[in-house]
């Protein structure tokens, strides 16, 4: 497409964000998402590369299922990040993503493509089989837990609900119990960073939005 290709005349950043942004649009096509606990219930979904600026860097139209980025090896969302970051593979860029995305096996194959990943994950999404403390142990306000597997690392970190982070980018925090002296957590290198990073979609969502791009429209 003639836009992604202009995308990429912007010198890139070093860190990187991949999140899903719905373009509001109310006409016919089959490809249409409704969401309703967005804002913009009715739209098309589109997966975004973006950068600190908020610029975006690649795109790519959800159409679907999209099984065509899918093998027997990888799954639809795995095969779609791939889609987005094909042109920073090999430029050992830092990539965050949420746990929509986060998979190891997605991780694992990043890492050879020399791009670091971090990303919240659910805990029992496919190919966490290490346990990061098991799920019925309950852990006190500040606690951390962490596992390592290969490149690999696991974090739990107990906030005001348990919040599960991988990425193969980050020093392993320290296990234990970290509060202030008024009872709050605090939170652990990895967790400021991914908190950081983010938001970079969501801002590049926002400058969109100050476009008067959708309109009615006349038969």
């Amino acid at each position: 497409m003639i836009w992604t290709t202009n995308f990429v005349e912007c010198t890139i950043r070093h860190h990187l964000a991949v999140d899903e942004v719905i373009v509001l649009y109310k006409g016919r096509a089959v490809f249409q998402q409704y969401i309703p606990k967005k804002q913009k219930r009715f739209g098309i979904k589109i997966y975004k590369l973006c950068n600190t600026l908020g610029y975006t860097y690649d795109m790519s139209m959800y159409l679907g299922k999209q099984w065509q980025h899918a093998t027997a090896q990888i799954t639809a969302t795995h095969g779609m990040v791939l889609q987005v970051i094909r042109r920073v593979e090999g430029l050992g860029h830092k990539i965050f993503m949420d746990n929509y995305f986060t998979l190891p096996a997605l991780f694992d194959d990043l890492f050879q493509r020399k791009i670091n990943a971090c990303g919240t994950v659910r805990h029992d999404r496919r190919g966490m089989q290490w346990d990061v403390g098991p799920k019925s142990l309950k852990m006190k306000r500040g606690n951390t837990a962490t596992r390592v597997r290969g490149t690999l690392k696991a974090v739990r970190w107990k906030d005001r609900w348990d919040v599960y982070i991988l990425t193969n980018m980050h020093a392993l925090p320290d296990e234990g119990n970290f509060t202030q002296e008024s009872g709050q957590a605090i939170s652990p290198h990895v967790v400021e960073n991914y908190n950081a990073y983010m938001g970079f979609v969501d801002k590049s969502d926002r400058m969109v939005n100050s476009y008067r791009i959708a309109h009615r429209t006349w038969k």
